[in-house]
């Protein structure tokens, strides 16, 4: 089922997510709910709470991508954790389902190492790179209550005071279904 993104001012983005009770009964439908979400909205990553959902799960699917130079990659991460980090960042324009119409560089590491449970509840720890290593920190930054523009200068967040208040308040056009803050 499709829900509405919440949008850039609700606390729930603020937030830390729980941890996801591996026998939670509602996690296959939220899940598969993450995924309609996002596929209707054309993302690439969509964290549980950017649907009002304070729980460490989120949804990867690289396949909508436009720049990417890397295969389609497609992953559920359930109670995510990263354990390390390359020690350099590289630069790449970043948006965000809940920040609409707002893109910004921002630097991350090219190269992470993630544990998390899949899809299938199984306990995975894996290296990515490139792409897929960018949304994955995007969509895990949400799981801690942080957003893209929390990396940019104070200078260039002050320039982006005005937009983010007429998002706040729900004064955007998207082609996909939002929960206003």
């Amino acid at each position: 089922m499709v829900r509405p993104i919440v949008l850039y001012g609700s606390p729930i983005l603020r937030q830390k997510a729980q941890p996801v009770p591996l026998d939670d009964p509602r996690l296959p439908s939220l899940i598969q709910d993450l995924w309609d979400t996002m596929h209707q909205a054309q993302g690439v990553g969509l964290a549980a709470p950017q649907i009002g959902v304070s729980l460490q799960v989120f949804v990867v699917d690289t396949q909508e991508a436009e720049s990417s130079d890397t295969p389609a990659f497609q992953e559920v991460f359930i109670n995510p954790r990263i354990l390390s980090t390359a020690p350099s960042c590289v630069p790449y324009e970043e948006g965000c389902l809940s920040i609409p119409g707002i893109r910004e560089r921002v630097y991350r590491s090219p190269s992470i190492e993630v544990e998390y449970y899949d899809r299938n509840l199984q306990l995975k720890r894996n290296i990515f790179e490139g792409f897929p290593a960018r949304v994955i920190q995007h969509e895990y930054d949400h799981l801690l209550g942080l957003l893209f523009i929390d990396y940019l200068s104070p200078l260039k967040r002050q320039l982006l005071r005005r937009r983010l208040q007429q998002i706040s308040r729900g004064a955007v056009q998207t082609a996909y279904p939002i929960a206003l803050p």
